[in-house]
């Protein structure tokens, strides 16, 4: 009897470890797809920086002599 016991107690912890399911699931979910909008930047602005940098080196330069 206490065999059956301890059989029946490690079934139960067996199947309560595999308590998956092997079913296939139907539950497809589709990508999700982010798009995002950039800003236009002008032309101008991509040669602003190196000139005033361009004009801060030559301002240091020009006030050490």
């Amino acid at each position: 009897m206490k065999k059956l016991a301890l059989a029946a107690a490690m079934t139960g912890a067996a199947t309560s470890a595999m308590a998956g399911s092997y079913a296939k699931d139907d539950v497809v979910m589709e990508p999700v797809v982010v798009v995002e909008e950039t800003q236009q930047a002008s032309s101008s602005s991509g040669i602003l920086v190196p000139l005033i940098l361009l004009a801060l080196v030559a301002a240091a330069v020009a006030s050490s002599n």
